[in-house]
């Protein structure tokens, strides 16, 4: 048995997780984190049976708790930020799946690493924020680190074994350069102009993938793809130069690597984040995932285009931030949380969310990431100058 804990059980990552995990009896959920949807977490421990549940909210923790003890359940409900980095160090689990969105995730996912587990990434954040620091803490603690994300995912198995096993570089393989696939979002093909107009529902429609809010406004601005572009740099050691991102509508392509005899190597499959999933809890083998496999014929065709950086900067400002260095990419990703957070709200638009990262990054103080301290404090710092910025911007107008 493989006894697995997964951060962030009731999101859109999570679910998936559980539902390949259910199919394989050889697979076992031993611990599950939620933050304050204690009602599906509580359907979940029906289902799963983990040793122990872990919400972020201590009030929902408290509802659980009673629902637990009502039905005679056989878990341990905890709470708050110190539990939930406890169960992902806890030796009980052998990986931990990293699904919490954003910054709340990269604390969880350091413990995790620290005590050196087989870590499945799915959310960016940690990698983003602190790439050195987590592969640093990884090398010392013999941590193992592995993509979910259906991109990372997608090179990783296009990489030769030795590189995988980060016995050599990708460089040393013969890898020239890495190509990051992308939807293009439900606004492909706008103007700027039109971008003015769009809406938080449209916005929140994906033309392909079943995500959570905030990762589908990313997908939308394309600061999804600049991020998926500095985790690949800290994963694979590659440079921003080395990493070409395309354009691919039908989001059967998830990456290729370009080797340096000319050959490409992609990966494909159906847009279910199942697939990586499955790959990654059963790396090196291979286990079912529940997804179909492509039908050609009525696939038809596949496209490929250039992103537009001119009306899509997010991607531009996130390849400026890493070459950077530093807590560049920190204070970046923090002021695109805030951004996003206050469109989902709708009291910002669309097209206001790169000036405001744009803005926030020229007025915080850019330092070594060297420590989780001086990275949390440069995250602060962000978001309230981030904040500052976009509420001066609404009083004005």
């Amino acid at each position: 048995m493989t006894p697995i804990c997964v951060l962030g059980s009731t999101g859109s990552i999570g679910r998936s997780v559980l539902d390949v995990v259910q199919q394989h009896p050889t697979l076992q959920v031993d611990a599950l984190v939620a933050n304050t949807r204690w009602e599906t977490l509580l359907d979940q421990i029906r289902e799963c049976r983990p040793r122990v549940a872990v919400l972020a909210s201590e009030q929902a923790a408290g509802k659980l708790a009673e629902a637990v003890s009502a039905e005679r359940l056989d878990v341990i409900v905890e709470a708050g930020t110190r539990s939930i980095n406890q169960v992902a160090s806890d030796p009980h689990s052998q990986v931990v799946v990293a699904g919490i969105v954003g910054a709340a995730g990269l604390e969880s996912a350091l413990s995790a690493v620290r005590a050196g587990k087989r870590l499945l990434l799915a959310n960016k954040e940690p990698l983003v924020m602190c790439g050195d620091l987590i592969k640093k803490e990884a090398l010392h603690a013999g941590a193992i680190l592995l993509p979910l994300d259906s991109e990372h995912n997608a090179i990783f198995q296009c990489l030769p074994v030795e590189v995988q096993r980060r016995e050599v570089t990708a460089i040393d393989a013969g890898v020239d350069s890495l190509v990051l696939t992308g939807s293009g979002g439900p606004f492909r093909g706008y103007s700027v102009k039109q971008l003015e107009q769009v809406t938080r529902d449209q916005a929140l429609v994906h033309p392909n993938w079943s995500m959570g809010p905030k990762i589908t406004v990313d997908s939308a601005t394309l600061m999804n793809k600049g991020l998926e572009v500095i985790e690949a740099c800290h994963l694979f050691d590659m440079s921003p130069e080395s990493v070409e991102v395309v354009i691919h509508p039908e989001s059967v392509v998830h990456s290729m690597v370009r080797y340096k005899d000319g050959s490409v190597l992609a990966q494909m499959g159906s847009p279910d984040m199942r697939i990586p999933i499955a790959h990654a809890l059963a790396w090196p083998q291979r286990i079912s995932s529940g997804v179909s496999s492509i039908d050609f014929v009525k696939l038809g065709q596949m496209r490929f285009e250039a992103p537009d950086h001119v009306t899509f900067p997010c991607l531009t400002l996130a390849c400026d931030a890493f070459k950077q260095g530093g807590t560049a990419t920190t204070i970046l990703n923090a002021a695109n949380e805030v951004a996003v957070d206050y469109f989902l709200q709708e009291r910002v638009a669309f097209s206001q969310i790169p000036g405001v990262l744009e803005t926030t990054l020229s007025q915080c103080d850019c330092s070594e990431a060297d420590d989780l301290e001086t990275i949390l404090y440069a995250d602060r710092q962000a978001r309230e100058i981030a904040h500052k910025i976009i509420t001066q911007e609404t009083t004005a107008a």
